[in-house]
């Protein structure tokens, strides 16, 4: 159903959703002076090659961030959004895709800390090399774990500063993993009730992938967000990715306005067909 490699995926629909997601809540995590920890459980390898043979197999970011790179008149999140992969392509041709590890370290402070988990052993070794190409600040702030981040996020939360943004997307290539994300995220609640969790799912033709955030709801979160984006119709043969969704438990206040001026922009945007579509529910503490 996917590829292990995010790079194959790289600025696709699923990302512009996710990271415009993310963006909004590190930008608010930033308007207060005290440090928070940035925990992604699957991290990948941090910076993607437009031009490479990955990103070229399917082109899929022609359909994501290539839709809305040249844009005006954007809404607030998403020009946010733009304006982090512009300053990673300076002479304005789009040809290198952040993952979610270097949004982080891009936007977030000195005082804040890192921990990215990643299996791929091969992903794992290019992120440590992108890392270290930062320099000593970032190596001095971050710590790669080349293991499982369902398993690893257990020994870090709750953080020393009681503030934490939690980015949980896995590939879901293993239906288990729609169960691994329900059962971490309820130990991390009771761990560490108040950290923002940030939960993205893919929109496929899987029972699992449907239960998925109403399971979520479930969980007891006195507050929580979740944004859906449909950008085509399901294939005929059921495969492939359609849309995607983000699940934000304990959300900045911020949130839902946001998403709400947000995603009808990228609904329109990123329409393939006349199924695109976006869906908003939200629980207010």
């Amino acid at each position: 159903m996917f590829s292990y490699r995010h790079g194959f995926h790289a600025g696709n629909h699923a990302d512009v959703l996710k990271h415009t997601v993310l963006t909004q809540l590190i930008n608010y995590y930033n308007q207060k002076d005290v440090a928070y920890w940035f925990i992604d459980l699957h991290a990948g390898a941090g910076l993607y090659d437009l031009g490479g043979q990955w990103a070229q197999k399917r082109t899929e970011y022609a359909e994501g961030i290539g839709k809305i790179w040249d844009a005006k008149n954007c809404p607030t999140a998403v020009r946010e959004y733009l304006d982090i992969i512009k300053d990673l392509n300076p002479d304005g041709q789009l040809k290198i895709y952040p993952g979610s590890p270097w949004i982080a370290l891009d936007a977030c402070r000195e005082q804040d800390k890192f921990r990215f988990f990643e299996m791929h052993p091969t992903e794992a070794e290019i992120l440590l090399l992108n890392m270290e190409q930062r320099g000593g600040r970032t190596l001095k702030q971050a710590t790669l774990y080349a293991a499982d981040g369902f398993a690893g996020l257990k020994a870090h939360i709750p953080p020393p500063t009681r503030r934490a943004i939690v980015l949980i997307d896995p590939s879901y290539e293993d239906k288990k993993d729609y169960r691994r994300v329900v059962d971490t995220v309820r130990d991390a609640l009771q761990r560490f009730p108040t950290g923002c969790y940030a939960i993205w799912y893919p929109q496929v033709q899987r029972r699992e992938a449907q239960e998925l955030p109403r399971q979520l709801e479930k969980l007891g979160a006195k507050s929580w967000v979740h944004a859906s984006l449909t950008v085509h119709k399901t294939a005929p043969d059921g495969l492939g990715l359609h849309g995607s969704g983000m699940f934000v438990i304990n959300p900045p206040w911020t949130l839902a306005a946001s998403l709400k001026e947000t995603l009808p922009f990228l609904e329109k945007a990123l329409s393939q067909d006349d199924r695109s579509a976006w869906k908003l529910d939200y629980l207010a503490d």
